[in-house]
């Protein structure tokens, strides 16, 4: 499709975009209860793990890493489309990305704070979380910087920053429009957050120079985190983890489960709040061509991660990858397969792409499929390790899908916390493909 000019005025876009911050609709509202009942829920479910001990979960001696660090990995896989569509796509100038890269900077920026709990919901005794942080204690105690657990910190926390301060630069000149629409202290509140921006032509250098340069350093961290959140597996000598395939294949899996995620956050908000003009057809099938090449990626590595432990020789290879197709978590290898490498095909009929309805069921179902992927990783290879006698069958608990769901809304709510209050669409970007408006006219349609 060719870009669709939106058919407004200058003044048009502004009232629209905003006009959330100023008055939510009904169905708003009950999506944020919703959340809060999710966050409720997953907060009790972490409280009778805390009280009772890690018993409450259904990890055991052989699967020490549970659902937790399923979801953990998957968090951090959201996060990464935010980067690709807000940095790369702006340094390589597709305008695409306009109507849809502000939600998905923020759905990074609240996918990696969901996904930084998870090591602490993990542990059990979560008040000396504190350990975690590379500092001399009072017990002596330094962090294992040979340890890719340890690489995660520092690799998240990077990207983290680097991610917020981009997010923040980036909605400065939007933070202005909506400062002129304010009264009184909410006028000053937002005066303050945009640091008096006022659009003159020496502050729109410098918002460009330093925009252009925060992409230039983002880039290259959608590269770099998720491939040392692969070596996590990658590093040990379990079966089914120990290969080099991983981070290209963990950061092909992120920006797919990623631009997924983006078509099932951003398709509600746009029929919620009327943003048609805004957020339309042409990115949404943009965001499922991307689904489509990082779905052929995925399903290369799946079939080459087979191939490898086949060619190898190797007899715990081969039983662990066999054992996946049809032991005991057979069900798990199936759904990813069916959710990432088969549903996603009929996005190459251009009617399936351009159908909202079939666009949201798919993104989806993806979700579902790279939760399983991540899932069918970390649980197959430690439930059916290397000695017989540690052989168990895992399934999570109900506190930890109590967590889950609770992260689930832990997410939610900040995302449409920041909906109410911040512009979701980049009013000065979407400004840029508006007809200007005619000599002697307001600029308002």
């Amino acid at each position: 499709m060719e870009a669709v000019r939106p058919n407004v005025g200058y003044g048009t876009a502004n009232r629209d975009i905003i006009s959330v911050l100023h008055r939510a609709p009904v169905a708003y509202l009950v999506a944020i209860a919703c959340a809060l009942v999710l966050m409720s829920f997953g907060g009790y479910a972490w409280y009778q793990q805390l009280t009772w001990g890690m018993g409450k979960a259904g990890t055991n001696n052989a699967t020490f890493w549970g659902t937790y660090i399923v979801t953990f990995v998957f968090w951090i896989g959201i996060g990464h489309a935010g980067t690709l569509i807000s940095a790369i796509l702006f340094l390589v100038r597709s305008r695409w990305r306009t109507g849809v890269y502000r939600a998905s900077e923020a759905m990074t920026v609240f996918a990696v704070m969901t996904a930084g709990l998870f090591p602490v919901l993990h542990l059990g005794r979560a008040w000396q979380v504190y350990y975690f942080f590379p500092y001399p204690n009072q017990r002596e105690l330094w962090v294992n910087f040979k340890s890719p657990l340890m690489w995660d910190v520092f690799a998240i926390s990077t990207y983290f920053t680097v991610s917020v301060v981009f997010f923040y630069i980036g909605m400065l000149p939007d933070m202005a429009v909506v400062r002129d629409h304010s009264r009184g202290l909410l006028r000053k509140f937002y005066d303050v957050l945009c640091f008096g921006w006022r659009g003159t032509d020496r502050q729109w250098r410098h918002f460009m120079a330093a925009y252009g340069f925060f992409a230039a350093l983002a880039a290259p961290l959608v590269l770099s985190v998720h491939s040392v959140v692969s070596w996590d597996f990658a590093m040990a000598n379990t079966a089914g983890w120990h290969s080099t395939i991983f981070p290209p294949y963990f950061v092909a899996g992120a920006i797919f489960s990623g631009c997924a995620m983006v078509i099932t956050l951003l398709m509600p908000m746009t029929m919620l709040f009327g943003w048609k003009e805004y957020v339309n057809t042409w990115h949404f099938e943009n965001l499922a061509k991307m689904c489509l090449l990082t779905s052929g990626i995925l399903t290369y590595a799946y079939g080459m991660e087979h191939f490898i432990a086949w060619y190898s020789q190797n007899p715990h290879e081969q039983e662990i990858f066999m054992w996946r197709i049809f032991g005991d978590y057979d069900w798990a290898f199936l759904l990813m397969v069916f959710c990432n490498c088969v549903a996603p095909l009929v996005w190459y009929f251009p009617k399936a792409r351009t159908h909202w309805p079939t666009l949201f069921i798919v993104s989806l179902i993806i979700n579902v499929g790279m939760w399983m992927e991540r899932f069918n990783i970390v649980v197959s290879s430690t439930a059916h390790s290397f000695d017989p006698a540690m052989w168990r069958y895992y399934w999570p608990s109900g506190t930890e899908w109590g967590v889950l769901a609770g992260s689930v809304g832990w997410f939610c709510f900040w995302f449409l916390l920041f909906a109410r209050v911040m512009p979701s669409i980049a009013i000065s970007e979407v400004k840029e493909m508006v007809a200007p408006p005619v000599k002697g006219s307001l600029g308002a349609k």
